[in-house]
């Protein structure tokens, strides 16, 4: 999914929950009401907390999130007071099940954007500036075009311009391959003043980003695919963009069992806040409910082998940077002692699919490889599904969710996902069901992403599968589909 990914500047508040021990962090807080929260259950193990995590207590979390965000001008984006009160929900929710809750800070940087302007001669050409782009002068960037080399990596490397003078000009690029900052950095440091990246699909350049303000070098924006042949033969451009990025503060929430082996923590996660867009009750409500309904039905204190930690992560949207705050904050040991991360974003999708994360890169598509028992997560998710009779399909590490700093850290990542802005296939149809062709949620990332477009069948299967993988793993992480333990994890980190 086009998510605002890669890294904004962030710094990370006092407070990680590395290990056991913890207190609770109700700084800021409003008083909450008091809160009923199931009966753990008597068999915290795959099958128990796969039978235990319902459809139905999903929806219930769900409501109360669309609730939250029809209260704060129709959403829960990091830095607003719908993700203040998210934060409160499952704070609340959390704490009255006994668990001792964190909510550290960590900053931020966010994103505005006041004009956006591309002409070709006298012809106005539809743009938007990419997340982080700095601003041009206030009459904007005229210049000459360099139109990159549609190969099979566009504008990935300095040598797709060999023999381009690039020096002062707008560069125009297809988008496709690697990141958008990859791009821009790449026409920078050849002399370009400006890029315009050219959508690789029908439509515009949705949710776009340059990564972090650091990576910002120069003025970038997006046009449409049908744009692209105009924009790439124009002999001048002139490209106005009127943006700022101001530092602001977020908080993610850290909860785990008072039960377990604290050197083998089983993390599972899931990021709180959404769009700007809309409220983001798929993306990313659904995995926040399920991991919250497996928290509150798992207990805070079961009959577990390892310590399960519930995390729940701010400003995901705008570039990881929730997670990414926690787990660089980690010392080594702290790092040393998470078995495995288990990431679970968007599982409730209109058009969905059934996707595991490729923990062992047998799709051969993208990124490599997971971490050393990455392949083994993977299997745990699809021979679960297996039993409940749905074929699933493998989904890339492509570094668009909170797994990505896990995985960079050397732990075993792995989850269950039902799609985003990727078009669903007609094979996958033909298994799944729903329609080939389209994508698997058309509501992402807009004000649509609401609780009547969540597909309650797959929502309802897929929390029940994060059930089964959280509850097998408490008990152990060891065995066919373990990871890494000992010296056996310490010799797999070495190289990361």
């Amino acid at each position: 999914m086009p998510r605002k990914t890669l890294l904004a500047s962030f710094a990370v508040g006092a407070l990680v929950l590395a290990g056991c021990s913890t207190s609770s962090d109700n700084s800021g807080a409003e008083e909450q009401p008091a809160v009923s929260v199931p009966t753990p259950i008597s068999s915290p193990d795959g099958p128990g907390l796969a039978d235990a995590v319902t459809g139905d207590a999903v929806v219930a979390h769900l409501e109360e999130l669309e609730r939250i965000a029809s209260e704060n001008n129709g959403n829960r984006a990091a830095g607003t007071s719908g993700y203040d009160a998210s934060v409160d929900y499952v704070s609340g929710k959390l704490q009255a099940a006994g668990f001792e809750v964190e909510t550290p800070e960590f900053d931020f940087d966010q994103f505005t954007v006041d004009t956006e302007l591309l002409t070709a001669g006298d012809e106005q050409i539809p743009v938007g500036a990419l997340e982080y782009s700095p601003a041009t002068p206030e009459d904007g960037i005229t210049a000459r075009v360099v139109a990159a080399p549609a190969d099979e990596s566009p504008g990935c490397e300095a040598t797709d311009y060999d023999g381009l003078d690039v020096g002062g000009a707008i560069v125009v690029v297809n988008r496709g391959v690697c990141p958008f900052a990859a791009k821009q950095t790449i026409a920078a440091d050849l002399g370009a003043v400006a890029v315009v990246v050219v959508n690789n699909v029908p439509g515009p350049v949705d949710n776009g980003t340059l990564g972090g303000k650091e990576d910002a070098r120069i003025p970038t924006g997006g046009v449409s695919q049908e744009d692209g042949a105009a924009v790439a033969s124009a002999p001048e451009l002139t490209l106005t963009l009127d943006t700022v990025t101001t530092t602001t503060k977020s908080r993610n929430i850290i909860a785990q069992t008072s039960t377990g082996d604290t050197s083998n923590v089983v993390v599972a996660g899931a990021h709180l806040d959404s769009v700007e867009d809309g409220p983001g009750i798929n993306d990313n409500g659904s995995g926040t409910a399920a991991v919250l309904e497996s928290a509150l039905q798992l207990g805070s204190e079961p009959e577990v082998t390892n310590a399960v930690r519930f995390t729940f992560w701010g400003a995901e949207e705008n570039g990881l940077v929730g997670s990414t705050a926690y787990v660089d904050g980690l010392s080594d040991e702290d790092k040393a002692n998470i078995a495995l991360y288990l990431n679970f974003d968007m599982i409730g999708s209109h058009n969905a699919g059934y996707l595991a994360y490729d923990g062992d890169d047998s799709d051969k598509v993208g990124e490599p490889a997971g971490p050393a028992g990455s392949d083994a997560i993977e299997r745990v998710f699809v021979d679960y599904f297996g039993g409940e009779g749905i074929a699933v399909d493998g989904t890339d590490f492509d570094g668009r969710s909170d797994y990505g700093p896990f995985i960079a850290a050397g732990i075993p990542a792995g989850g269950v996902f039902s799609g985003a802005d990727d078009e669903k296939t007609p094979e996958q149809a033909e298994k799944w069901g729903g329609t080939a062709g389209e994508t698997y949620d058309e509501n992402y990332h807009t004000a649509e992403d609401t609780l009547a477009n969540i597909d309650r069948e797959a929502l309802a299967k897929n929390a029940s599968a994060i059930g089964f993988g959280i509850g097998t793993y408490a008990q152990s992480v060891e065995g066919p589909n373990g990871v890494p333990v000992g010296d056996a994890r310490t010799q797999a980190r070495s190289g990361q």
